[in-house]
Parts: structure tokens; C-alpha cells; sequence
């Protein structure tokens, strides 16, 4: 059957999965880089590390000849000591490290569901059969890969070095010591570059199949949205309820209005003023496009005033909201149209009461 997850991760998903335990982390990139900082950390000052052996053997030689051996000479005491020095610095290193590598891919995670003992993994005969299964085969060939050019390395450095090494059983102790460690130390030096190279690779590697195990189908995806943005159909009666509450609190505003203003097509602004009660004119409605022809069509219906003035209907649009007074620099062309509405509604009231036969 092929397979049909080709949607990537969602968030919601990648949490999920973190929840799990299922985090991206290369174990083989946390131990090289612990073991490159510590070979650095030897590298930075190489005479400190030998000079507090050095120290120590000096001090338990001096007392092996001077001391007397009826009486109790701290030797043990003084070897704790030393290996304490040494590996202190050494183990501190290690673990800031190691911590901080951990952290950097992924933090530290905390998964009830992973802590969860899972009884089957204590199985030998599933544990012998994960040993020969194609997933242990590939674990094994990943680490004989590095763990040969380790040997090479070891090997190409014993063919230059040879020499040297058979000429150093006739050298003094203590140049015999810096040979061998010289020799030790740029082989580790190598090594842990082949290691860091490796883990890069392995991280690589370890990511790819980290996010192709999180995809998802297409299914997934749509159920997940559904989840979390609701279901399309109730989603659409609640915007259809919210269009006809907006209608009804627009038709009760709009029968408030002393004049709409207009641009004519794209904007439309109610305004009421009255003089009585109101230190200047309010914006009882508003709207664009579609509102606004909602808005004229309602100011039709009861017989309200509608202006075209664009400048002044984009004007009072974009700065002044629904419930706010008109801002003071529109107060001018605002009044001057209220003014000719008013002298206009006098003007027909005035009509009927003219008399027919006109003036002798």
C-alpha cells in the first residue's frame, strides 16, 4: 500500500509528539562534542595537567624515602586528591557540555508517557531480534564506519611515527612519556574531528527521519483544522447570526440619523446631531461597499437625507468611529450641510401655508 502521508507536521502535531517523548536529538553529536571540548580543554594549557602529576608523584616519591614507615603516611589520601584535581575539571566540562548539546536540539524533555515502563523492551528474545533485524544492522554499520577511519588514522600515524616510537625505548624516561603522549594526543585530536564530522551527518540523518515520521495525510490535516477552527457549517451560521444582528443595530442607528453622507457608491456615514442636546454631530453608523448601500437603502426607507460630498464622507470614515463625535476640523463643511438641510426643511414646511392666488 503506498503511503499517503505527504502533508508536513502541523504545530499542534509537533507537540503532540514532544508530549510523547519524541523529540529530534543525535546521541553521537552530544558525545562528540563533549569529547571535542575536552581535548580542546587539554590542548589550551597542556603544562598544568602534567605539572599536577608531576607534583604528585614528586611528593609521594620524596615520602617513600624520607618517611617513616612505623608512623602513617597520607599517600592515599594524597592520590584521591590528585585524581579529584585532575577529573573535576575534566567531568565539569563534560557535563556543561553535554547539557548544553541536549538542550540546543530539542531541550530538555520531560514525557509521562515515555517514563511509562514498557515491560516488552526487557524481553531478551525481542532484544536478540532487534540485533538481527535490519534496523540493528544499520546501528552497527553506522558505528563501524567512524570506529575504521579511527584505525586508519591510528594506523597512518603508527606508519610515520614509527621511527621514532622503536627510538624512544633508548630515550630517557621522561622523553619516552612526551612521545607517547604527543602520539596519543594527535590521534585523539583526529579522532574527534572524524567523530564531529560523523555526528553532523548522523544528525542529518536523524532529522530526515524525524519529520517523515511526523507527516501527515491530507485527512489528518482537514480533521485537525476542524478541530480547532470548529466545523465550516456551524462556523457559517455564526457569521450569518452576526450579519443579522450588525442589520438590525444598523437599521435602529440609521432611524436615529440627522443626515448619511456619501461618496456615493463606496462610503456612507450617519451622523445625528441635535442642537438641544448634543455639542456637536455623532456618527450613528457607518460603512463601506455593501454597508454602505445597506445604509443608504435603510436612510431611503425613513425618509432621510442623503448627501454626496466623497472628500467629506471618506473624511469622516476614516476618523471618527461609531459612538464619537465628528473631530473638530470637519465641525465647518459638517454644520454647512446641516444648515442647508435645515434651511431646505423650513423652506417645504413653509409651502402649504403660502396662499394660492399669490401677492395683489
Amino acid at each position: 500500500m503506498a503511503d499517503n502521508r505527504t502533508e508536513k507536521a502541523t504545530p499542534r502535531r509537533r507537540t503532540q509528539a514532544r508530549e510523547k517523548g519524541q523529540v529530534l536529538r543525535s546521541r553521537d553529536l552530544v558525545s562528540a562534542l563533549t569529547l571535542f571540548s575536552v581535548i580542546l580543554m587539554f590542548a589550551w594549557n597542556p603544562q598544568l595537567w602534567i605539572g599536577r602529576w608531576q607534583g604528585y608523584f614528586a611528593r609521594a616519591l620524596d615520602a617513600s624515602v624520607s618517611a617513616d614507615w612505623s608512623g602513617n603516611v597520607p599517600v592515599i589520601s594524597w592520590t584521591n586528591l590528585a585524581v579529584i584535581q585532575w577529573l573535576a575539571p575534566v567531568l565539569g566540562v563534560a557535563f556543561i557540555v553535554a547539557i548544553g548539546a541536549t538542550v540546543a536540539q530539542g531541550g530538555l524533555v520531560f514525557a509521562s508517557e515515555a517514563l511509562t515502563p514498557d515491560f516488552a523492551r526487557l524481553n531478551p528474545v525481542n532484544n536478540i531480534g532487534q540485533l538481527f533485524s535490519l534496523a540493528g544492522l544499520s546501528r552497527v554499520l553506522k558505528s563501524l564506519i567512524p570506529a575504521g577511519i579511527i584505525l586508519y588514522l591510528a594506523w597512518r600515524l603508527l606508519q610515520q611515527d614509527a621511527s621514532m616510537i622503536l627510538r624512544s625505548s633508548r630515550l630517557e624516561s621522561r622523553a619516552a612519556l612526551a612521545i607517547t603522549g604527543k602520539l596519543w594526543f594527535s590521534l585523539a585530536w583526529q579522532a574527534s574531528f572524524v567523530l564531529l564530522a560523523w555526528s553532523a551527518v548522523d544528525f542529518l540523518m536523524q532529522r530526515f527521519t524525524y519529520e517523515r515520521s511526523l507527516r501527515m495525510t491530507k485527512q489528518e490535516v482537514r480533521q485537525e483544522h476542524k478541530d480547532n477552527e470548529g466545523n465550516p457549517q456551524v462556523k457559517g451560521r455564526m457569521r450569518r447570526l452576526r450579519r443579522d444582528l450588525l442589520r438590525r443595530s444598523i437599521r435602529k442607528d440609521v432611524q436615529r440619523a440627522t443626515a448619511v453622507i456619501t461618496n456615493p457608491t463606496h462610503y456612507a456615514v450617519a451622523l445625528e446631531y441635535r442642537p438641544a442636546t448634543m455639542p456637536a454631530p455623532v456618527v450613528v453608523a457607518k460603512g463601506k461597499n455593501l454597508l454602505a448601500q445597506k445604509i443608504k437603502e435603510i436612510a431611503r426607507w425613513h425618509e432621510i437625507p442623503i448627501v454626496e460630498n466623497p472628500p467629506l464622507a471618506q473624511a469622516l470614515y476614516k476618523s471618527a468611529d461609531v459612538g464619537q463625535m465628528i473631530p473638530p476640523k470637519l465641525y465647518a463643511a459638517v454644520a454647512e450641510i446641516l444648515a442647508f438641510l435645515y434651511r431646505t426643511q423650513m423652506r417645504m414646511k413653509a409651502q402649504p401655508s403660502t396662499p394660492s392666488g399669490g401677492a395683489r
